[in-house]
């Protein structure tokens, strides 16, 4: 009697319990587009938020700042978990996070308030994002279908951060800044429910630990080094930035060795022996350290300058959002022919053309030569040189460690975004000169924020000239038949 009954409990609830594969791939989408959206679509609230919340020029960046740190120091520990403790639970978790801390920011009422709620929201991106890919690959048998899935996964993780501009504007114009986190809350709770209905759970086969201290080092020692830089500005160097610096320091060079000695590190330094992980990645954090920082300048200099409404200023970013995918897709194409590195270093060298272009920059600059054609350059470069830096890394590491080398890079990039949003802040307003800067004043430092980037980018160039591989990944490299 109780076998029958199990038996047709089953057979009740299997409808539920195998839904279409395009059902599967729809859901891990919507998680990834989310993590990616709230990438971008800050940056067109921030002066709105500066006005209601009372920030500072400094404490502007850690909107930012507070979530890509948050996502780059628990990524690589967000997919381990889910190996761990299992896809789905994992990506409930994660999303569930990130719902809330959507709230908590659009409810904020003091400046901290809304720091905090992005911090816990990167955390949950973090727990999130690696487990949409696994639940995919997982969905979708091995092949050509395999690859569309893979393809949509990634050209809507692209299209996130292409709408962020154009879907903040949406929203600030007409609701308020709050409705770019309060989005989230019906999204994320429909995206929850479907999980929790549709989803199946699975994990690795192997027994590992959690390197929460590893986790809890890093992002403690990048958090502590970024406010340390910030406080330079405001504070000189005195006891007030040194000691924050010094302390992010000692932080990450702890946490340098506890991987060492962890048997199931966070991010496995024997990896960085290897010359195109190692040189890959420091390309990926040196290049991130400026492409990071183009679209929060280039939004306050629309908005803060030429006096654009949040959605002008949305509008006027598309042809640059447009243009990284578009680098992205060619990337590809031009690889077996030149080879990765040459790509990677073309890329790089398109970008610093257009930042160098940017920072020319006037109070009274026109949109064509102002914002659009050096923001398209920026960008096309910037997704020229991600695709062949990944490759790169992941050719040179055993097929096992391919997952972890594709989150070191990811996490290579945001890490050296957030502190070259860091030092950037800190060089602008060193140079225009207080809170209450004017449209000129405000010109100069956003102009030397970009000039510093070009020369970041040019210096990024040779180090890839020098030090990646010139071989073309394994995959390029197969006998011909």
């Amino acid at each position: 009697m109780l076998e029958a009954t199990g038996t047709t409990a089953t057979a009740r609830i299997s409808p539920r319990r195998t839904p279409p594969t395009w059902l599967l791939v729809a859901l891990a989408c919507a998680g990834q587009f989310l993590v990616v959206l709230d990438v971008s679509v800050v940056n067109v609230a921030l002066p709105s938020m500066r006005a209601d919340l009372g920030l500072s020029p400094q404490g502007l960046q850690w909107v930012v700042n507070a979530y890509a740190i948050g996502f780059a120091g628990f990524l690589l520990l967000g997919g381990r978990a889910g190996d761990l403790y299992g896809r789905k639970r994992m990506f409930l978790v994660g999303l569930g996070l990130f719902t809330l801390a959507s709230l908590g920011g659009g409810l904020a009422q003091e400046g901290w308030q809304l720091l905090a709620a992005r911090a816990v929201q990167g955390l949950g991106a973090a727990v999130l994002a690696p487990s949409t890919l696994t639940i995919l690959t997982a969905a979708v048998p091995e092949g050509a279908a395999r690859a569309r899935a893979i393809a949509t996964w990634t050209a809507v993780g692209a299209g996130g951060g292409a709408a962020g501009g154009l879907v903040g504007g949406v929203l600030v114009d007409g609701l308020s800044w709050r409705w770019v986190l309060l989005i989230n809350v019906p999204v994320g709770a429909v995206v929850l429910a479907g999980a929790v209905l549709w989803l199946t759970e699975s994990r690795a086969g192997e027994r590992r630990r959690l390197d929460l201290p590893g986790a809890l080092l890093v992002t403690a020692g990048l958090a502590t080094l970024a406010y340390g830089i910030s406080q330079t500005e405001s504070e000189g160097w005195t006891a007030a930035a040194l000691v924050p610096l010094l302390a992010g320091l000692a932080l990450l060079g702890l946490f340098l060795l506890v991987e060492a000695r962890t048997a199931t590190p966070l991010m496995p330094l024997g990896l960085l022996r290897l010359r195109s992980v190692a040189s890959a990645n420091a390309a990926m954090l040196v290049s991130g350290s400026s492409m990071f920082a183009m679209w929060f300048f280039m939004t306050l200099y629309a908005q803060n300058v030429l006096g654009y409404s949040p959605l002008e200023a949305g509008l006027a970013l598309v042809p640059s959002s447009l243009a990284v995918v578009l680098g992205s897709k060619a990337a590809p194409r031009f690889m077996p022919v030149i080879g990765a590195r040459n790509v990677a270093v073309l890329g790089t060298l398109v970008a610093a053309v257009g930042f160098g272009w940017q920072s020319t920059m006037t109070a009274d600059g026109a949109y064509l030569t102002a914002i659009m054609i050096p923001g398209v350059l920026m960008m096309l470069g910037a997704g020229l040189a991600a695709t062949p830096l990944a490759s790169l890394a992941v050719s040179g590491a055993a097929a096992g460690d391919a997952g972890l080398v594709s989150g070191l890079i990811n996490t290579s990039r945001t890490m050296g975004g957030s502190l070259g949003l860091a030092v950037m802040s800190t060089i602008a307003a060193s140079r225009a000169g207080g809170e209450h800067a004017g449209p000129v004043a405000l010109t100069e430092g956003y102009a030397l924020v970009f000039r510093t980037a070009t020369v970041v980018l040019v210096a990024g160039a040779a180090l890839m000239w020098a030090w990646l591989p010139a071989a073309k990944p394994r995959e390029e490299r197969a006998p011909r038949a």
